[in-house]
């Protein structure tokens, strides 16, 4: 007879592949992994033997949706998220990939050139592996948006993510329509593949609706698609997959992802029994997971995958300074804020960033709020127009209004110059964008008399993550790397996951049995 009752619990949970159960004879408990003679040797009649309870072999691919990662040709259900500006570098995109996850290039506020050098660097680096890009949505530049879309069908690539959508427009139509086609067995192929992000219901309705017939219409008047495509395009949703965005850095509605993720699974089950789609709806999460036990509860509620955005940021391969990624190492969960977003500034639209170490958030705010309340920079009392300039812009207002003139002459934005021109409170918005826009750049590119001002976008997840790797060997942002990070999390919550199965069986555990600390990717192999 062969007893696993000389390991400890905690470390016959980190053996995933390995089922076990546990076993209660004399009033003695003890485990024994299934493929041992146990039961073969143990007397066939034999009273005082009990099975209490049972743990099967859990590993990082039977978490989620196995259809999502066959669709997208993933081993593990994890996406690292498409941190704008680059954040979400090639780099990052290229480990993902290598170990068995995809990443979204971070093209969000990049332009056409910076992310046809991404697009050219990662189909060379990656001929045959999973990645992405992502697709911002433009609101006052539907061109740029337009001219991003024409880039990405210009090189093949099939797979976005995209997000901050107020509505489907025809730049994220056409992308998705572009291509389509009916196989030998009548089956519509879908070349382009789109993975929405959203934390609203009215967002996420119109993600899993067919493409809007108005903007079908409309391209294919304009020539940009066929009778074909237009036609097959009613019978496909305009995304397979939705991210249900919880409390997350940058673009947020600050979610609870307790109530948003049932929320969106159960419109993914009315959208498949309204339009009986051939190929399956998926709803994964992000927001919020930071460790093992938050990732482990999102696949406990049905998520088909998880994505990660805030605790990368701080990893090696992120596109940003080490100052920020030193900050970003000493947050907890309370130092984030909600700022005035640059591209949405006027509708009053939000990011969320860190607040620790930055007057980014309190500067930004006062910006809107002076906007709200004044026609035009001149309006505004003396007292800040001195404050604005000194140390927001440390410019005039009107040297600031040249340099912010120049971006839009060289963007080819003629319509915001020639409104501004006629309308100084527009004016005034794009000087105060200006500023939120650059507070972004100058935190990417470690600008040291800008520091104050550094717009880091992070939610309270950091804190959590940070919380966890204290101590360990991940604490320091020198040895944060994100694929290795993604596979803590997703074994983690595979031993967090047979333990709670243990816990559900009545096997009381020690407070540390099912917990899970950060191991290096080889010993992590090693168990897998």
């Amino acid at each position: 007879m062969t007893t696993e009752s000389s390991i400890p619990l905690k470390k016959l949970l980190l053996q995933v592949r390995k089922s076990f159960f546990a076993i209660q004879k004399d009033g003695q408990l003890s485990f024994v992994i299934k493929d041992t003679d146990f039961f073969k040797d143990s007397p066939e009649k034999d009273t005082a033997l009990q099975i209490k309870a049972y743990v099967p072999s859990i590993g990082p691919e039977n978490l989620g949706d196995a259809r999502f990662m066959a669709r997208h040709g993933l081993k593990y259900p994890y996406i690292a998220g498409a941190m704008a500006n680059g954040i979400a570098s090639a780099a990052m995109v290229k480990t993902m990939a290598e170990h068995g996850m995809i990443g979204f290039f971070g093209a969000g506020g990049l332009s056409i050139e910076k992310i046809e050098e991404a697009i050219i660097d990662l189909k060379t680096s990656l001929p045959t592996k999973p990645f992405g890009f992502n697709l911002i949505h433009s609101l006052n530049d539907p061109a740029h948006e337009m001219a991003t879309v024409n880039l990405y069908l210009k090189h093949g690539i099939r797979q976005i993510c995209a997000a901050a959508f107020l509505r489907m427009t025809p730049a994220l139509v056409y992308y998705r329509i572009k291509g389509l086609y009916e196989d030998n067995n009548g089956n519509i192929v879908a070349p382009n593949t789109i993975i929405g992000k959203v934390s609203r219901v009215e967002i996420a309705r119109q993600f899993f609706s067919p493409p809007p017939e108005k903007l079908v219409r409309s391209l294919l008047e304009s020539h940009m698609i066929t009778e074909t495509e237009a036609g097959l395009s009613q019978y496909i949703p305009m995304a397979q997959d939705l991210t249900a965005e919880a409390d997350s850095g940058g673009h947020t509605d600050n979610r609870p992802a307790l109530t948003l993720l049932p929320t969106m699974i159960s419109l993914k089950n009315e959208f498949m029994n309204t339009y009986h789609y051939k190929e399956p709806l998926c709803v994964g999460l992000a927001g919020g997971i930071a460790t093992p036990e938050s990732a482990a509860a999102a696949f406990g509620m049905g998520a088909a995958y998880i994505l990660t955005g805030s605790i990368n940021q701080s990893c090696v391969e992120a596109g940003i300074c080490e100052d920020v990624k030193r900050l970003l190492c000493q947050a907890d969960q309370a130092d984030v804020a909600m700022a005035p977003a640059a591209d949405m500034f006027e509708i009053g639209a939000r990011v969320q960033v860190l607040k620790r170490g930055t007057l980014f958030p309190v500067r930004a705010e006062k910006l809107y709020r002076l906007f709200q309340t004044c026609n035009r920079f001149d309006e505004i009392d003396e007292k800040s127009r001195q404050e604005i300039q000194e140390k927001f812009l440390q410019a005039s207002f009107e040297d600031a209004w040249a340099s912010t003139k120049q971006f839009f002459l060289r963007t080819g934005n003629q319509k915001e110059i020639e409104k501004a021109e006629t309308d100084p409170r527009h004016k005034m918005a794009l000087v105060f964008r200006s500023y939120l826009g650059l507070s972004s750049k100058w935190a990417i590119q470690g600008v040291p008399h800008r520091k104050m001002d550094y717009q880091i976008w992070c939610g309270p997840s950091i804190g959590a993550f940070n919380q966890w790797v204290r101590g360990s060997f991940l604490e320091s942002h020198e040895n944060r790397k994100t694929a290795e990070i993604a596979l803590n999390l997703l074994f983690g919550a595979c031993v967090c996951t047979r333990a709670s199965i243990l816990r559900t069986q009545g096997i009381a555990m020690e407070m540390d049995d099912g917990s899970f600390n950060p191991l290096p990717v080889k010993e992590i192999l090693s168990y897998l």
